[in-house]
């Protein structure tokens, strides 16, 4: 059985990726320098989900503390595993709309750049495996704001006439939009991808994500949805809600079933597709009903604040139609609902926040 090899392997979708391959017998080499913790403060370091993937899974997950912008490192790693490595599973990532537009230089070389490097490390020592994608939803810019957009009591929803009723899908335009500059690098880096795939033939694919959320989420203010917003009801902290009313919808996907998905495409590989991929219809929520959520799940009121402003090119209305990625894997499905997510986020992280 060959190697999986994980970028942000301490983080919330590369752990659970970690730990979906390690219990299926695979051995992890995992690449993870913390970088999380310089974006956004010590809270949201991801040493303590690294040392805890060590213990569980011992010398079956190989960590590496790297930068994979270092096309130099890179490339001694990946000579050292070279055709053994039968899949790549890219989240590292700087993921936040705020934090890119302080240090766009930064941004971009760990989003565009360090794609790149992974990816013509691929090519030149591993080109038969197959290379995973953690895009996002973001890659489309605000144009989802310019939906009709119907306003309710608790969320925005779209008008149930158009053909976006189900979720948005992958022919949404990418141009012609406001994107931030972390949707810009992502985009950049999403556009990679699909080239490395049509271009040279490598079986790659990136997965445009909604709301990726799970226990292991080192959430913080400026990344983390559900996980900062329980972990805020659950301390006291305060939290603090930016336009569209609170009303803004998210689909929310469990880290598992997103790994499960990259587990389907590789058990039966394509070449450079685009997958939208969230909680559709079936696991989504708004912010106001995200709150009433965490304040039932744990009995406490949450200390919340609004301020007018939006954040710039946020999305007011995201749900995805995750009907193309079903197409091509009809045995895969959702299996977290959102109250299951928050829920198992509240009772896995009590030990650690309270």
């Amino acid at each position: 059985m060959g190697i999986v090899l994980v970028t942000g392997s301490a983080g919330l979708i590369g752990s659970e990726a970690v730990r979906f391959f390690c219990e299926r017998d695979f051995v992890v080499v995992g690449i993870d320098n913390d970088l999380r913790r310089v974006f956004f403060g010590a809270d949201a370091s991801t040493q303590w989900n690294r040392q805890r993937l060590q213990e569980l899974y011992g010398d079956q997950y190989i960590h590496y503390s790297l930068d994979i912008r270092d096309n130099e490192a890179m490339g001694q790693l990946f000579s050292t595993y070279g055709s053994d490595i039968d899949l790549i599973i890219h989240t590292a990532a700087q993921p936040s709309h705020d934090w890119a537009a302080k240090e766009p230089f930064t941004d971009f070389t760990v989003n565009a750049n360090g794609t790149l490097v992974l990816l013509e490390n691929t090519r030149h020592y591993c080109p038969e495996a197959v290379f995973i994608f953690c895009s996002t939803n973001k890659v489309y810019g605000d144009n989802p704001n310019l939906l009709p957009l119907i306003e309710c009591e608790r969320r925005w929803e779209i008008d149930p006439s158009h053909r976006f009723k189900n979720g948005i899908d992958e022919t949404m335009s990418v141009d012609a939009c406001k994107h931030s500059l972390f949707g810009a690098s992502k985009l950049a880096a999403d556009v990679l991808v699909q080239e490395y795939g049509r271009y040279f033939g490598i079986k790659t694919a990136a997965f445009r994500g909604g709301c990726l959320t799970g226990p292991s989420h080192s959430g913080t203010e400026l990344h983390g949805f559900l996980s900062y917003l329980m972990k805020c009801t659950m301390t006291g902290n305060h939290y603090s809600i930016y336009g569209y009313k609170g009303k803004q919808v998210r689909d929310n996907i469990h880290s598992y079933d997103l790994v499960n998905a990259f587990y389907h495409f590789y058990q039966q590989p394509r070449v450079g597709e685009v997958y939208n991929i969230g909680g559709s219809r079936f696991s989504n929520c708004s912010m106001l009903e995200a709150i009433d959520l965490c304040q039932t799940i744990t009995g406490k009121k949450l200390d919340w604040s609004y301020q007018e402003t939006n954040r710039i090119g946020d999305h007011i209305w995201w749900i995805g139609d995750i009907s193309k990625f079903k197409g091509h894997y009809p045995e895969w499905d959702l299996t977290y609902s959102v109250p299951d997510i928050l829920t198992e986020i509240f009772n896995q992280n009590s030990s650690r926040w309270l």
